[in-house]
């Protein structure tokens, strides 16, 4: 028996976004009771409050860009963040989108928050969401409650705005969340979003490309990146079944949706400062995109290939000459900062007399490009610590993930960190790894020991988490470890006796993500529920219970290992930078380590 997404269309859930409020941000789900009525307490806020608080917003803000004013007619977008203001505000991501559309005549951008908002629009013609984690996807149901528009797709008519998002989650797998957005945009957002709205201009100009919301939605399924999921019928095998197929529902619609990719050579950086941001009055910008190492579990790395590098005299140091000028503290950001080639040149001019006054901070260094001289220079701009990614302590997970480091470079970086100055140093490290065994938890803390002796000054902490498969990654078709909380417990126990702080990422998160992270169509229906019971992992559980036989069980989405040869992902047709051929390619390549 198969059963289509059209049985199950109520159970499902997809956020997507498509407007801009020129400026918007939200506040996370606190998923308690409790939390939950001081939250509805706080919709009932007039908007005369909030519009209020986001004039107070504004009024700290320092635009690092110059807005063009709104012409008569343009294009009504509502831009939000599903969280407060300082977190929303802080997002690059959401700045630069923000920011595109205030440079606009043709766009009248207003930002809503969760806390505060610009004087809202009657009629948006566009309403789109900033999705950078997944627990806010019940702030993003909240705010379009608020609005007056229905939290499905599939429900809305001609008279409501478009709703489109994009971001992280989206892009990596918005299936469990398809049924609440009309558009999901995948991908870099500098030229795709132009297309976007380049696109939608030209269908208000023509009427709505027709009139209906439905011809408007397969005018723009035709632009590349853009995704429109009620355009795709996904069947199963039963109710609890696995997919089976994943088809469009109407000729011309394209078979899949390739992610798009940026391939300019001028990066992000902030549009805004303030001190009202989570890291106050910080100014950002992108030095590298994506990570050449690819680790095969890891998200960063393989959803944003290829690895891009701003340069030094075109782009960097313009972008930090703009910073400068109304910040002193400077953020540098990607997955792999010091692997820039130009790096060693861009600490030098950062480190520069005339700069004494700058602080300065980065997202990443890799573990072996850490030397007394890098550590010094850092320290003297006020950086006390840093972070590296070390994944174990055991070579053979480290060949099994692809991490191209050794024990002896890792205790080079720690003692180099020490060396030069700082006070601090925090390792990354994962269990559960595929392929790991008992032993290789063992090598991890006879590491942390031997690091602990190398560098008896450095304070030495261990961020631990559980492995989850991560859709567009090799280690995708792996599920969670059942052993992953008794090792998270065995390192918590062996590393406070060394000396060494341990900071574990709670297992019952793990399993969350995981979920969905590898989630279908059919956790719409148990998100709605979920929202109503908290974030916690006893209410998946319970909404799991209370819908059991209308979806497979919480296992097969986090705990099961799927084949790659046989199984159709949710995600299947939605392309990432590499074919699935080469994904399994590279997950042979892990299995010869295991």
């Amino acid at each position: 028996m198969r059963t289509s997404c059209g049985a199950t269309a109520q159970r499902c859930a997809v956020v997507v976004a498509a407007a801009g409020g020129k400026r918007s941000g939200g506040k996370r789900s606190s998923g308690a009771r409790e939390k939950q009525q001081q939250q509805k307490q706080a919709q009932k806020q007039t908007p005369r409050s909030k519009t209020s608080h986001m004039s107070e917003c504004k009024a700290d803000e320092i635009l690092c860009f110059d807005p063009v004013p709104a012409a008569r007619g343009a294009l009504q977008v509502l831009y939000a963040y599903p969280n407060d203001y300082s977190v929303g505000i802080t997002s690059l991501g959401f700045q630069l989108v923000w920011a595109f559309f205030e440079t606009r005549a043709d766009v009248a951008v207003h930002r809503y928050f969760t806390d505060a908002h610009d004087p809202l629009p009657a009629s948006p013609d566009l309403l789109g969401f900033s999705f950078a984690w997944e627990l806010d996807y019940a702030n993003i149901l909240s705010m379009l409650e608020q609005l007056g528009i229905p939290i499905l797709a599939a429900e809305r008519g001609d008279q409501h705005p478009l709703v489109f998002g994009g971001g992280p989650v989206l892009t990596a797998n918005p299936e469990p969340y398809a049924d609440f957005f009309d558009v999901v945009l995948l991908g870099d957002g500098e030229e795709l979003l132009a297309a976007f709205t380049e696109r939608l201009l030209e269908l208000k100009q023509q009427g709505g490309g027709g009139g209906s919301r439905q011809e408007l939605l397969l005018a723009l399924a035709a632009v590349p990146g853009v995704y429109v999921p009620q355009l795709y019928r996904v069947e199963y095998e039963g109710p609890t079944g696995p997919i089976t197929s994943i088809t469009p529902t109407h000729t011309g619609v394209p078979l899949a949706v390739q992610k798009q990719t940026y391939r300019g050579n001028t990066l992000a950086s902030s549009t805004v400062v303030s001190k009202r941001m989570a890291w106050e009055n910080i100014y950002m910008t992108e030095v590298v995109r994506s990570c050449p190492e690819m680790c095969r579990f890891c998200l960063a790395s393989y959803l944003t290939l290829p690895f891009r590098t701003a340069p030094l005299e075109g782009s960097l140091i313009p972008s930090l000459e703009r910073g400068l000028a109304v910040t002193d503290r400077v953020g540098l950001l990607g997955a792999s900062v010091t692997q820039h080639p130009e790096f060693p040149e861009l600490l030098t001019w950062l480190t520069q007399p005339q700069r004494s006054h700058v602080r300065l901070s980065i997202a990443s260094v890799r573990t072996n490009t850490v030397t007394p001289q890098l550590a010094a220079a850092l320290s003297s701009r006020g950086t006390r610590s840093l972070t590296v990614a070390v994944e174990s302590g055991s070579q053979r997970v480290r060949d099994i993930v692809n991490k191209k480091l050794s024990t002896e470079e890792i205790v080079a970086c720690v003692g180099n960190a020490q060396d030069g100055g700082l006070e601090g140093l925090k390792l990354y490290g994962m269990v559960g790894v595929p392929g790991e065994e008992e032993q290789d938890v063992d090598a991890t803390i006879d590491m942390m020991q031997q690091l602990r002796k190398t560098a008896p000054k450095l304070r030495l902490t261990l961020g631990c988490s559980t492995f989850v498969p991560k859709a567009h990654t090799p280690f995708q078709w792996y599920g969670v470890s059942p052993q992953g909380a008794s090792r998270l417990q065995r390192l918590d126990k062996a590393l406070g006796k060394l000396g060494v702080e341990f900071r574990p990422e709670s297992y019952k998160w793990s399993l969350v993500q995981a979920l969905l992270s590898r989630g279908d169509r059919r956790l719409s229906g148990l998100l709605l529920l979920v929202r109503e019971y908290g974030d916690s992992l006893g209410s998946f559980r319970r909404a799991f219970k209370e819908m059991e036989g209308e979806l497979p069980p919480m296992d097969y989405y986090t705990s099961a290992t799927y084949q790659p040869d046989t199984t159709v992902l949710p995600w299947g047709h939605l392309h990432g930078p590499l074919p699935q051929a080469t994904l399994v390619k590279h997950l042979q390549e892990a299995q010869q380590h295991m």
